[in-house]
Protein backbone atom coordinates (compact mmCIF):
# COMPACT_ATOMS: atom_id res chain seq x y z
CA UNK A 1 0.00 0.00 0.00
CA UNK A 2 1.30 3.42 -1.00
CA UNK A 3 1.55 5.74 2.00
CA UNK A 4 1.66 9.49 2.23
CA UNK A 5 0.71 12.20 -0.20
CA UNK A 6 2.36 15.25 -1.66
CA UNK A 7 0.64 18.56 -0.80
CA UNK A 8 -0.65 18.77 -4.39
CA UNK A 9 -2.14 15.30 -4.30
CA UNK A 10 -3.60 16.00 -0.86
CA UNK A 11 -5.30 19.08 -2.26
CA UNK A 12 -6.77 17.13 -5.18
CA UNK A 13 -8.11 14.29 -3.03
CA UNK A 14 -9.66 16.61 -0.45
CA UNK A 15 -11.20 18.91 -3.04
CA UNK A 16 -12.83 15.92 -4.70
CA UNK A 17 -14.27 14.90 -1.33
CA UNK A 18 -15.34 18.28 0.09
CA UNK A 19 -15.62 20.55 -2.95
CA UNK A 20 -14.87 24.28 -2.89
CA UNK A 21 -15.18 25.71 0.64
CA UNK A 22 -14.59 29.45 0.00
CA UNK A 23 -13.06 30.03 3.43
CA UNK A 24 -12.64 32.65 5.21
CA UNK A 25 -16.27 33.55 6.01
CA UNK A 26 -17.27 37.19 6.27
CA UNK A 27 -20.56 39.04 6.49
CA UNK A 28 -20.52 41.14 3.32
CA UNK A 29 -24.06 42.43 3.90
CA UNK A 30 -23.07 43.83 7.29
CA UNK A 31 -20.14 45.70 5.79
CA UNK A 32 -22.21 47.05 2.90
CA UNK A 33 -24.83 48.37 5.31
CA UNK A 34 -22.24 49.89 7.65
CA UNK A 35 -19.75 51.06 5.02
CA UNK A 36 -16.96 49.10 6.69
CA UNK A 37 -14.13 46.99 5.29
CA UNK A 38 -14.85 43.22 5.31
CA UNK A 39 -11.12 42.51 5.47
CA UNK A 40 -11.12 43.91 8.98
CA UNK A 41 -13.55 41.17 10.04
CA UNK A 42 -11.00 38.61 8.85
CA UNK A 43 -8.23 40.34 10.80
CA UNK A 44 -10.33 40.32 13.98
CA UNK A 45 -11.33 36.70 13.41
CA UNK A 46 -7.69 35.67 12.97
CA UNK A 47 -6.88 37.07 16.41
CA UNK A 48 -10.00 35.70 18.09
CA UNK A 49 -9.60 32.18 16.71
CA UNK A 50 -6.38 31.63 18.65
CA UNK A 51 -6.85 28.61 20.95
CA UNK A 52 -10.59 28.25 20.39
CA UNK A 53 -13.19 26.76 18.06
CA UNK A 54 -14.55 28.88 15.22
CA UNK A 55 -18.08 28.59 16.65
CA UNK A 56 -16.90 30.64 19.63
CA UNK A 57 -15.33 33.23 17.34
CA UNK A 58 -18.64 33.61 15.51
CA UNK A 59 -20.38 34.50 18.77
CA UNK A 60 -17.81 37.19 19.50
CA UNK A 61 -18.06 38.57 15.96
CA UNK A 62 -21.86 38.65 16.29
CA UNK A 63 -21.47 40.70 19.47
CA UNK A 64 -19.25 43.18 17.65
CA UNK A 65 -21.72 43.41 14.76
CA UNK A 66 -24.67 43.99 17.09
CA UNK A 67 -22.70 46.85 18.61
CA UNK A 68 -21.77 48.06 15.09
CA UNK A 69 -18.17 47.86 16.22
CA UNK A 70 -16.50 45.78 13.52
CA UNK A 71 -14.20 48.50 12.21
CA UNK A 72 -10.90 50.09 13.21
CA UNK A 73 -12.31 53.34 14.63
CA UNK A 74 -15.02 51.70 16.73
CA UNK A 75 -12.62 49.30 18.43
CA UNK A 76 -10.03 52.04 18.86
CA UNK A 77 -12.54 54.32 20.61
CA UNK A 78 -14.06 51.56 22.74
CA UNK A 79 -12.95 51.00 26.31
CA UNK A 80 -10.89 47.90 26.89
CA UNK A 81 -13.49 46.67 29.40
CA UNK A 82 -16.29 46.85 26.85
CA UNK A 83 -14.21 45.11 24.20
CA UNK A 84 -13.44 42.34 26.67
CA UNK A 85 -17.15 41.73 27.19
CA UNK A 86 -17.90 41.68 23.47
CA UNK A 87 -15.17 39.15 22.68
CA UNK A 88 -15.70 37.07 25.84
CA UNK A 89 -17.22 34.09 23.95
CA UNK A 90 -13.90 33.53 22.13
CA UNK A 91 -12.09 32.67 25.37
CA UNK A 92 -8.94 34.26 26.77
CA UNK A 93 -10.97 37.44 26.27
CA UNK A 94 -8.78 39.80 28.28
CA UNK A 95 -5.70 38.77 26.32
CA UNK A 96 -7.46 38.92 22.96
CA UNK A 97 -9.11 42.27 23.66
CA UNK A 98 -5.72 43.75 24.48
CA UNK A 99 -4.22 42.29 21.31
CA UNK A 100 -7.04 43.75 19.22
CA UNK A 101 -6.62 47.14 20.87
CA UNK A 102 -2.90 47.14 20.14
CA UNK A 103 -3.50 46.08 16.55
CA UNK A 104 -6.11 48.74 15.75
CA UNK A 105 -4.07 51.46 17.43
CA UNK A 106 -1.16 50.44 15.24
CA UNK A 107 -3.29 50.43 12.07
CA UNK A 108 -4.71 53.82 12.93
CA UNK A 109 -1.48 55.51 13.94
CA UNK A 110 0.61 54.24 11.02
CA UNK A 111 -1.95 53.79 8.22
CA UNK A 112 -4.91 55.88 9.39
CA UNK A 113 -6.91 52.64 9.45
CA UNK A 114 -6.60 52.28 5.66
CA UNK A 115 -6.23 48.57 4.87
CA UNK A 116 -5.34 49.24 1.24
CA UNK A 117 -2.37 51.24 2.44
CA UNK A 118 -1.52 48.57 4.99
CA UNK A 119 -1.59 45.62 2.57
CA UNK A 120 -0.13 47.36 -0.47
CA UNK A 121 3.47 46.69 0.48
CA UNK A 122 6.21 44.11 0.08
CA UNK A 123 5.10 40.76 1.49
CA UNK A 124 8.16 40.13 3.65
CA UNK A 125 8.10 43.63 5.12
CA UNK A 126 4.42 43.28 5.89
CA UNK A 127 4.86 39.86 7.50
CA UNK A 128 7.72 41.03 9.70
CA UNK A 129 5.64 44.02 10.72
CA UNK A 130 2.73 41.82 11.76
CA UNK A 131 5.02 39.46 13.66
CA UNK A 132 6.45 42.40 15.58
CA UNK A 133 3.03 43.12 17.11
CA UNK A 134 2.15 41.67 20.50
CA UNK A 135 0.26 38.38 20.29
CA UNK A 136 0.64 37.96 16.52
CA UNK A 137 2.47 34.72 15.73
CA UNK A 138 3.15 33.09 12.35
CA UNK A 139 -0.25 31.38 12.03
CA UNK A 140 -2.19 34.55 12.86
CA UNK A 141 0.03 36.72 10.66
CA UNK A 142 -0.24 34.36 7.70
CA UNK A 143 -4.02 34.03 8.11
CA UNK A 144 -4.28 37.82 7.89
CA UNK A 145 -1.92 37.97 4.91
CA UNK A 146 -3.64 35.17 2.99
CA UNK A 147 -7.33 35.73 3.68
CA UNK A 148 -7.48 39.50 4.23
CA UNK A 149 -4.48 40.59 2.19
CA UNK A 150 -4.73 38.07 -0.65
CA UNK A 151 -1.03 37.25 -0.35
CA UNK A 152 0.25 33.83 -1.53
CA UNK A 153 1.28 32.26 1.77
CA UNK A 154 0.21 28.88 3.17
CA UNK A 155 -1.17 28.84 6.71
CA UNK A 156 0.03 26.03 8.97
CA UNK A 157 -2.13 25.18 11.96
CA UNK A 158 -2.41 22.31 14.45
CA UNK A 159 -4.66 20.39 12.04
CA UNK A 160 -2.07 20.66 9.28
CA UNK A 161 0.63 19.32 11.56
CA UNK A 162 -1.61 16.44 12.65
CA UNK A 163 -2.34 15.41 9.07
CA UNK A 164 1.33 15.76 8.10
CA UNK A 165 2.38 13.51 10.92
CA UNK A 166 -0.27 10.86 10.39
CA UNK A 167 -0.23 10.43 6.60
CA UNK A 168 2.64 11.50 6.42
CA UNK A 169 2.82 14.33 3.88
CA UNK A 170 5.76 13.72 1.57
CA UNK A 171 8.71 15.95 2.42
CA UNK A 172 7.60 16.97 5.89
CA UNK A 173 10.19 15.51 8.26
CA UNK A 174 9.65 17.85 11.21
CA UNK A 175 6.02 18.65 11.99
CA UNK A 176 7.04 20.71 15.01
CA UNK A 177 8.52 23.40 12.76
CA UNK A 178 6.02 25.89 11.31
CA UNK A 179 8.53 27.13 8.76
CA UNK A 180 9.49 23.63 7.61
CA UNK A 181 5.90 22.51 7.03
CA UNK A 182 5.06 25.77 5.27
CA UNK A 183 8.14 25.55 3.06
CA UNK A 184 7.30 21.99 1.92
CA UNK A 185 3.71 22.90 1.04
CA UNK A 186 4.64 26.10 -0.78
CA UNK A 187 7.47 24.49 -2.73
CA UNK A 188 5.34 21.59 -3.96
CA UNK A 189 2.21 23.60 -4.73
CA UNK A 190 4.12 26.37 -6.52
CA UNK A 191 5.52 23.75 -8.91
CA UNK A 192 2.05 22.59 -9.88
CA UNK A 193 -0.07 25.74 -9.93
CA UNK A 194 0.39 29.08 -11.63
CA UNK A 195 1.16 32.20 -9.62
CA UNK A 196 -2.34 33.44 -10.43
CA UNK A 197 -3.92 30.38 -8.81
CA UNK A 198 -1.62 29.90 -5.82
CA UNK A 199 -3.44 32.22 -3.41
CA UNK A 200 -6.74 30.45 -4.10
CA UNK A 201 -5.09 27.03 -3.73
CA UNK A 202 -3.49 28.01 -0.40
CA UNK A 203 -6.85 29.24 0.90
CA UNK A 204 -8.70 26.15 -0.19
CA UNK A 205 -6.13 23.60 0.98
CA UNK A 206 -5.94 25.15 4.44
CA UNK A 207 -9.74 25.06 4.68
CA UNK A 208 -9.89 21.50 3.33
CA UNK A 209 -7.39 20.26 5.91
CA UNK A 210 -9.44 21.88 8.68
CA UNK A 211 -12.56 20.14 7.32
CA UNK A 212 -10.76 16.79 7.18
CA UNK A 213 -9.45 17.15 10.74
CA UNK A 214 -12.81 18.17 12.18
CA UNK A 215 -14.79 15.39 10.50
CA UNK A 216 -12.35 12.48 10.24
CA UNK A 217 -8.77 13.07 11.36
CA UNK A 218 -9.76 13.95 14.91
CA UNK A 219 -7.67 13.37 18.01
CA UNK A 220 -9.47 10.02 18.07
CA UNK A 221 -9.58 9.49 14.30
CA UNK A 222 -12.37 7.92 12.26
CA UNK A 223 -9.95 6.09 10.00
CA UNK A 224 -12.41 3.57 8.58
CA UNK A 225 -14.45 6.27 6.82
CA UNK A 226 -11.67 8.81 6.17
CA UNK A 227 -11.18 9.71 2.47
CA UNK A 228 -7.41 9.29 2.96
CA UNK A 229 -7.48 5.90 4.67
CA UNK A 230 -5.88 4.04 1.76
CA UNK A 231 -2.96 6.48 1.78
CA UNK A 232 -2.43 6.87 5.52
CA UNK A 233 0.39 5.23 7.44
CA UNK A 234 -1.29 6.07 10.75
CA UNK A 235 -4.36 4.04 9.77
CA UNK A 236 -2.17 1.15 8.61
CA UNK A 237 -0.36 1.03 11.95
CA UNK A 238 -3.59 1.43 13.92
CA UNK A 239 -5.28 -1.69 12.62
Amino acid sequence: METGLTPTRLYMVLQKKFGVLNWWPMDKNYHMMNNSDPRFEIIVGAVLTQNTAWSNVEKALDNLKLDKALDVDSIMDMTLEKLEELVRPSGFFKQKAKRLKNLVLYLKSKYNGDLDCFFNRDFYTLREELLSLSGIGPETADSILLYAGGKPVFVVDAYTKRVCERLPVVGVNDVSSYDTVQRVFQYDLSKNFSDEKLTMVYKELHALIVELAKKYCKKKPLCSVCPLNNKCLFKKNLF
